[in-house]
């Protein structure tokens, strides 16, 4: 039976109070002659070991070790899984799948020993006001929906080390246009400027240079000298060197989470919705950190620059589509701008269209290359008058709004010839368009449900409201005479 220091504690413990050796070891549940043992030397087990110096079983890897031993000194980085491979190439009647475990105790002790000496990270002190650590994280974890739909967003995230003062905003990717928006709302919010400003080595700030060096980019200096600061960046490969904001995103989420499980809901009507309720959040865990926030405060320059614009203007033209093309993906407009040239600005998450200085469409932009939004909306008058380009039409995909219009235009197909089928679906969408979207939806799934064949006249018939009745209504001959009799009445009243 093994005694543990607990247990032997226990028995000295018992034994100053009474002095009585079989009690004291009743009660430590421990053996009288054991008792007494540790009694008299007065050490607890772990004080009565003595280091070994001998191996308690055969080295397995003895004869092949002077091998293995040259190796690890030639190629440091390699490791026992490739060693041990090679092994059972070598001697397959020596060694077996199980002793790959032992091999990896002997390299571990090997190194921590006889190894190369291995990098440390040496902690660092930061000054107050001295640096901006800007990093972006994802936070789908948080399972956030907008509105019940998943939110696949990451976070821009701010963070000022010596406080640890921190701001967030939503974000659709590591972009120019993101990191920009991050780090003026934060600025904004604290209303003062540190020495630099300091990211990792994200293409949104820096790009690769013939001498394999990372660069700043043009745009990204252009924003930070904008606000006074300066640009500076970790060593490539060193995300230790923004350790401190790169440690509080993972704070940063845990704490959402348990906002979260409070609100009891994790549904947001919409994005500005959901990132409102984020910095209100931030700003609650900055009212902790304001003693150490004040003297970054006396130290760093007020802010005075300007807001910057968040968006890139381009000027493009409407394709006899009704298509335009920006960042590489392309976006349908309303017909009417056809061959017209409009301005684009484009946000980070979203593109506004304008013609003559009015806005004439904001939809959501697109992330990557070669992609396309086509709204049925903007195509379907065309296509209705030719229906014959619908079969082939280059973004067909687009123009189901749902998987209740899909599911219509396949029972179509189903049951009718090719292009009447496709007039039929297109009459449907025109009147989606006319009309309420909604009210199409729910009647072509009652459609759909029933087994009725969603053809447009029925559908049409069944979406057109009631016409009201007009109700008769009697009329009276008025007498003039009447009237004079109130005037006089409210004369002598008076």
């Amino acid at each position: 039976m093994v005694i543990t220091d607990q247990q032997v504690r226990k028995l000295m413990d018992e034994f100053s109070k009474h002095q009585k050796v079989g009690l004291a070891a009743m009660r430590a549940g421990v053996d009288r002659k054991t008792a007494r043992k540790y009694l008299e030397s007065g050490k607890l087990p772990s004080e009565r070991k003595k280091p070994r110096h001998w191996r308690t079983r055969e080295d397995l890897f003895e004869e092949d070790w002077p091998w293995l031993d040259a190796i690890l000194r030639e190629l440091p980085g390699v490791e026992a899984v490739t060693l041990f491979d090679h092994l059972l190439e070598l001697h397959p009647d020596r060694y077996e799948e199980g002793q790959l475990r032992t091999l990896q105790r002997r390299i571990k002790e090997w190194r921590a020993t006889e190894g190369p000496p291995k990098e440390l990270f040496l902690p660092q002190e930061h000054r107050p006001g001295e640096a901006l650590q800007t990093d972006f994280t994802w936070a789908t974890e948080l399972e956030v929906t907008i509105p019940k739909k998943p939110l696949k967003r990451m976070l821009c995230h701010p963070v000022l080390p010596y406080s640890n003062w921190e701001w967030v905003t939503v974000c659709d990717s590591e972009s120019m246009a993101a990191l920009k928006r991050g780090i003026q709302e934060a600025l904004f919010e604290l209303a003062a400027v540190p020495d630099f400003s300091q990211t990792d080595n994200s293409t949104a700030a820096t790009h690769d240079l013939r001498t394999g060096k990372r660069g700043f980019n043009r745009e990204y200096v252009d924003l930070v000298e904008h606000f006074g600061m300066k640009a500076r960046t970790t060593g490539v490969g060193e995300k230790e060197q923004n350790g401190d904001v790169e440690a509080l995103n993972g704070v940063l989420k845990r704490r959402l989470k348990q906002l979260l499980v409070l609100r009891r809901n994790r549904d947001f009507g919409s994005r500005r919705e959901y990132e409102l309720w984020l910095q209100t959040a931030v700003r609650k865990l900055n009212c902790t950190r304001q003693t150490r926030l004040a003297e970054e405060l006396a130290v760093m320059k007020p802010l005075t620059a300007r807001r910057l614009a968040e968006f890139r203007e381009e000027r493009v033209r409407v394709t006899s589509g009704s298509m335009i093309r920006v960042k590489s993906n392309s976006y349908s407009v309303p017909s009417q701008l056809r061959g017209e040239h409009v301005r684009v600005l484009v946000y980070e998450d979203r593109l506004e269209v304008y013609y003559g200085g009015k806005q004439q469409v904001v939809v959501e932009r697109l992330r990557g290359e070669g992609r396309h939004r086509v709204n049925y909306r903007h195509v379907i008058d065309s296509l209705v008058k030719k229906p014959g380009a619908f079969e082939r039409y280059r973004y067909r995909d687009d123009l189901f709004p749902s998987e209740v219009f899909r599911r219509a235009f396949d029972v179509l197909c189903e049951a009718l010839p090719q292009r009447k089928a496709d007039i039929e679906y297109l009459r449907c969408l025109h009147l989606a368009a006319k009309t309420l979207e909604a009210d199409v939806e729910s009647t072509l799934r009652a459609f759909l449900d029933t087994g009725r064949l969603p053809k447009a006249d029925e559908i049409k018939e069944a979406v057109s409201p009631e016409k009201p009745e007009i109700p008769e209504v009697s009329r009276d001959d008025v007498k003039l005479e009447d009237y004079d009799v109130l005037i006089e009445r409210a004369k002598e009243a008076s």
